[in-house]
């Protein structure tokens, strides 16, 4: 039967994939994607994801309630044998949590060289050598087995559910970091945390009033049997408004009259005086942000008022200024974007800019088409800037060194008298940015052609022309798009002058030879590159020469004078022989009358034979020279010393 089944599966399958591909679809797109399965052995929570700060601020709950409800039903009795049933509900479920954050911390990672670790073992033997499964530990035991001891109406016995408070601190150190509101979240928890020391003092103080006696003395609570001062919402409302006299010391607190009394009251004079230090600390501190980062988003205007007040400015220009200023602070107005993210990485200034003022770059014409990178490049670029009603942006005939584009307000294209309006600008538009471009045949230059007239305030972002130019130099193919969008602008304005085709020309030809000036300038610094060389090689066989005509300077082993001259004496002994030799042979031959021919051929062989004595001769001594190498041979003057006694001998 299985495998019918499978055969039939495949039937299925295949006729699916034969209509999805009539349909002109893929066998991927036939299929709705499966939904990843969890597998629960291997899940790994990361501190970093949202589901773990959620657990965070779920966690304030439970350990909030411990803190606040334990301590008010030890004290106030009443409340608690009204709603026991309530309470036990509300702890049980908080110990419930309390075990699922247990688990949690057995599976949330941690960080190592700047990788998640999810190797469950490692995460498990982490948290289990830490302090805080200790804590986490003595927060669980079940305390509440007491009860068969000392009674349901003592909850203090579950005391040790405070100790999960360090929860609550992580929570709110991730809150505040998250939060966009900071300072106004700094003040919240302040408050929250005084009002649960107000709780604790006034049911400590109803408490000792209990232990002291109800109504024994002023100072104490008034005697419950008094119906005004019977009923348990009365009880909690006095005490807490006792305690905050206390702690506060602003009213007229009775005066103690017992020792517990004047304890309890010394204890909360000291708190008050702590307390009151951390309050004011704290505000201080949030007023202090609040002041500096009025001063990041918006200039110093005291600093710039003084100014003004000193160099005895005029008041109409002061009232301009004060405007300026006013507009900023009341409609919220930023213009130090660039110092604010400066603190942040450069991929993160690059993505907000771009969520910011990418649309409003996106609108100018000649950068619509134009490659994404340099929208990016250009964004951080941009710098805001905010002008007055009536205020110039541009004058004819300026020399224009950045372009505008308007975000917000409007302006007017107006006449040389300041009245006449022949145009209105509003947001998306843009203007002076053919004056950066430097595109040639452009009449105007890089003068301006109009005058720019804010008519309201308006806010505006810049482009100066040295970081237009410092960004398209990456970017040529967008350099060249922008220049020809430029030109069809300028063509349909009218105002570009075509340059003759000798120009184009000439312009052609100055490319080219300057194209060869550069490769010039290439080959001269090879060539000078290889002289260079050349020069450190010829230096490198200097030195090398010198090193070896040192070195042969310390042969000493040379043939001395007299045994250059017993050999010389010996050799031309030997050759005088040879030569009495001939003479005698030659006058036997002369005296048998052989002839001038044989005399001739006598001295050609006496003249042989002394050649050939004087090669033997230098080859033995070149010969001596080679079997014995330490002696260093001759030196080339001894030679020639030698070859001319040598023929001086033959001559003689």
């Amino acid at each position: 039967m299985n495998r019918w089944a499978q055969v039939f599966r495949w039937h299925r399958m295949k006729k699916v994939d034969e209509d999805g591909e009539k349909k002109g679809e893929s066998k991927d797109e036939q299929r709705t994607p499966a939904k990843p399965k969890v597998n629960w052995r291997e899940w790994v929570i990361d501190p970093s994801e949202e589901f773990y700060y959620g657990w965070l601020q779920a966690m304030i709950l439970p350990v909030f309630y411990n803190w606040v409800v334990l301590i008010c039903r030890t004290c106030f009795t009443e409340i608690d044998k009204q709603y026991l049933t309530l309470f036990f509900i509300l702890d049980y479920l908080s110990d419930l949590l309390y075990v699922a954050d247990t688990i949690i911390k057995f599976r949330t990672g941690f960080l190592e060289q700047g990788i998640l670790v999810k190797d469950t073992a490692r995460l498990q033997k982490r948290y289990l050598c830490s302090t805080s499964f200790l804590v986490d530990l003595v927060s669980l035991l079940p305390t509440d087995l007491l009860y068969f001891y000392f009674g349901v109406h003592h909850p203090m016995v579950r005391i040790n559910r405070f100790l999960r408070t360090s929860r609550v601190n992580e929570a709110v150190d991730r809150i505040e970091t998250r939060t966009s509101y900071p300072n106004i979240f700094r003040i919240s928890k302040l408050m929250l945390y005084i009002f649960v020391l107000l709780h604790w003092n006034a049911c400590i103080y109803f408490a000792l009033s209990n232990y002291i006696g109800f109504g024994v003395d002023p100072w104490v609570y008034p005697n419950n049997s008094d119906p005004a001062f019977a009923s348990v919402r009365r009880q909690y409302y006095y005490s807490f408004w006792f305690s905050v006299l206390i702690l506060t010391t602003v009213g007229d607190v009775p005066q103690p009259e017992c020792e517990e009394e004047y304890l309890f009251m010394i204890a909360d004079l000291l708190i008050a005086v702590l307390v009151f230090a951390y309050v004011v600390g704290d505000v201080g501190n949030v007023i202090t942000n609040l002041r500096d980062r009025d001063n990041v988003f918006f200039p110093n205007h005291e600093l710039v008022k003084s100014y003004l007040r000193n160099r005895y400015i005029s008041k109409e220009l002061r009232k301009r200024v004060n405007d300026w200023y006013q507009h900023l602070y009341i409609n919220r107005k930023i213009t130090r974007e660039n110092e604010i993210l400066r603190q942040l990485p450069v991929q993160l200034q690059t993505e907000i800019a771009v969520s910011v003022h990418l649309p409003t770059l996106s609108k100018v014409t000649i950068f619509q088409n134009c490659e994404t990178s340099l929208l990016e490049e250009l964004v951080l670029k941009l710098t805001p800037q905010v002008y007055s009603p009536g205020e110039y942006v541009c004058r004819k005939g300026d020399v224009g060194h950045e372009m505008y584009i308007i975000k917000e307000g409007k302006l007017a294209v107006v006449a040389d008298d300041g009245i006449t309006q022949y145009a209105v600008l509003s947001d998306g538009n843009f203007f002076g940015e053919i004056s950066i471009l430097n595109i040639k045949g452009n009449k105007s230059g890089n003068r301006r052609t109009a005058n720019i007239q804010s008519i309201g305030h308006s806010d505006l972002f810049s482009l100066s022309k040295e970081d237009l130019t410092n960004v398209l130099s990456e970017f040529p193919a967008a350099k060249r798009h922008l220049e020809e969008k430029g030109r069809q602008i300028l063509t349909k304005m009218g105002m570009l002058v075509e340059a003759p085709a000798s120009e184009e020309e000439q312009e052609k030809m100055q490319t080219k030879v300057e194209r060869l000036e550069g490769n010039l300038n290439i080959l001269q610094t090879k060539l000078a590159r290889l002289m260079a060389e050349l020069e450190s090689s010829n230096r490198k066989i200097l030195a090398r020469v010198k090193q070896l005509e040192f070195e042969t300077e310390d042969w000493v082993n040379y043939p001395s004078e007299t045994e250059e001259g017993e050999r010389v004496d010996e050799l031309g002994s030997e050759v005088k022989g040879e030569r009495g030799e001939g003479e005698g042979e030659e006058q036997v031959s002369a005296s048998k009358g052989d002839g001038c021919g044989e005399a001739k051929g006598g001295d050609e062989g006496e003249t042989g034979q002394m050649e050939r004595g004087g090669q033997e001769m230098a080859r033995a001594l070149e010969g001596g020279k080679e079997s014995d190498p330490s002696d260093g041979g001759m030196e080339t003057g001894q030679k020639q010393v030698f070859n001319d006694r040598l023929m001086t001998g033959s001559s003689s």
